[in-house]
């Protein structure tokens, strides 16, 4: 790893007190496995996949809970079939003490599964705080979304902004991944720029296969030139490699100010590899304090 300036290091570490970290529903196991290295009370988001049923997402946000954690069960607009679909849900969640904390997300489906649009569509509803939530997350995409154009994404956001106080919500913004750092400290600045102060968690890649980025970069439209993969750590020549974040957050560290960004923590996306991710963190922290 990089060795970091005693300032940087301070705020990579700062930057790294209060991570999140994101799971599938058939990521029960791998949890269990991995719990020992996370730190109690961590949120852990739970994606919401069209192969998974309500019983494995419900079964994944109580093993969370179980294992001393924040659920952060997620809601996919556009897979929800209809509002009965919704409701038990929630009501799945309010029962077993795991709905508090909610991730809103459009979903993949071009095409909605039922009445929901979008995740604004979900808010809007004004049931979340009827079934107990009490924080929604929404979706920030600093390096614009392959089907979505820029301005729809900023009338989005303030629109989300808007209803998550309209329902008396607290909230906070979650980014996909990227590779470069630039474009998410202007795209924060940005978010400020329009007035909205929540919190937002930089989604970063857990170590994973190279080739394996490459390929969840694509489908999500970031930026991969060679430059920027040359700058985050990756090489295009060895797709057989791994890689981790140590680059990005180092340059995080050196471009973030409270003052002008706000509120901001880490997301990390783990690919399934939660025992690797964590114990990455816990060897990234060690050695940026050294």
């Amino acid at each position: 790893m990089n060795p970091l300036s005693t300032a940087s290091a301070a705020v990579s570490t700062s930057l790294l007190e209060d991570f999140s970290l994101e799971m599938t529903g058939k990521d029960v196991s791998k949890l269990e496995e991995a719990s020992s290295l996370i730190p109690q009370g961590t949120r852990i988001n739970v994606t919401f996949l069209g192969n998974e049923n309500l019983r494995m997402r419900l079964d994944a946000a109580r093993a969370v809970k179980r294992l001393g954690f924040v659920p952060v069960p997620h809601f996919s607009a556009r897979r929800l079939g209809s509002q009965a679909d919704f409701e038990q849900f929630l009501g799945g969640l309010r029962t077993d003490g795991t709905g508090a904390d909610i991730f809103a997300i459009g979903g993949d489906p071009s095409r909605p599964e039922g009445p929901y649009e979008d995740s604004l569509a979900l808010i809007e509803t004004g049931l979340l705080p009827e079934y107990g939530v009490r924080h929604v997350g929404i979706s920030g995409y600093p390096e614009g979304h392959p089907a979505i154009s820029a301005e729809t994404l900023w009338s989005a956001l303030r629109d989300k902004n808007a209803a998550i106080a309209a329902q008396g919500l607290d909230g906070s913004i979650i980014t996909q991944f990227g590779f470069d750092v630039d474009p998410v400290l202007a795209w924060i600045e940005r978010v400020r720029a329009e007035g909205i102060e929540l919190p937002i968690r930089i989604g970063v890649p857990g170590p994973a296969g190279v080739r394996r980025l490459m390929g969840y970069a694509a489908r999500f439209g970031v930026g991969t030139s060679t430059s920027i993969a040359k700058k985050y750590g990756l090489s295009l020549t060895n797709l057989m490699g791994t890689a981790g974040p140590d680059r990005f957050l180092h340059a995080l560290a050196e471009g973030y100010e409270p003052s002008r960004h706000g509120v901001v923590k880490i997301h990390f996306y783990t690919f399934g590899g939660l025992s690797a991710t964590s114990e990455w963190i816990t060897q990234f922290k060690k050695e940026a304090l050294a």
